[in-house]
């Protein structure tokens, strides 16, 4: 009997310590400078738009991002750059907007504290202004004032960076978005 109890006991401290470690480990990276970065960044999930011909005015490109739940930290900003295209998109940022969930599962709208662009750098920043807490999924909305005027295949490359005074930023992969010429 003495072997059970103490068996047991031992299973309960191990299962204990196991149970706790994922929560102990969530916690956010701290660089020896003091740049905070995530333990795990968030994942670009989706890039599209409903609009796929060219010269369409008014369009949104969506962007989904997961946050995963052991990102250690929330996500307060996203930039992102055109890599690659026959012409520069030019951005509504006044219109930028974003929401939980995805395009076909749009839940609460979220408010953004600034958008910005830089358009020498073809680089759109949104700064959300309460930071997405991990374990959620959010959709941005990057509104156009038209669809390129040529066909082909342009990128974006998409950066994340968490809530904090000092942070690195994360690249998180490239937004793929095809327009096709129209045809008469």
């Amino acid at each position: 009997m003495k072997y059970v109890t103490s068996f047991f006991s031992t299973l309960f401290v191990v299962s204990t310590g196991l149970y706790l470690l994922p929560h102990s480990v969530a916690n956010a990276v701290t660089l020896s400078n003091g740049t905070i970065a995530f333990v795990q960044p968030p994942r670009l999930v989706s890039a599209s738009t409903p609009y796929s011909n060219t010269s369409v005015p008014n369009t949104t490109y969506y962007f989904t991002l997961e946050v995963p739940a052991m990102a250690g930290e929330a996500l307060q900003q996203v930039t992102f750059n055109q890599i690659q295209g026959t012409e520069d998109i030019e951005f509504n940022h006044k219109d930028t907007f974003a929401f939980e969930g995805t395009r076909n599962h749009q839940g609460s709208k979220l408010a953004l504290k600034t958008m910005k662009g830089d358009d020498k750098q073809q680089t759109i920043t949104v700064t959300f202004d309460t930071p997405i807490p991990p374990g959620k999924t959010v959709t941005i909305g990057l509104k156009t004032y038209y669809n390129p005027f040529h066909d082909g295949v342009y990128l974006f490359g998409v950066k994340a960076f968490p809530s904090g005074e000092k942070t690195a930023g994360q690249f998180l992969g490239i937004g793929r978005l095809q327009f096709y010429g129209n045809t008469r």
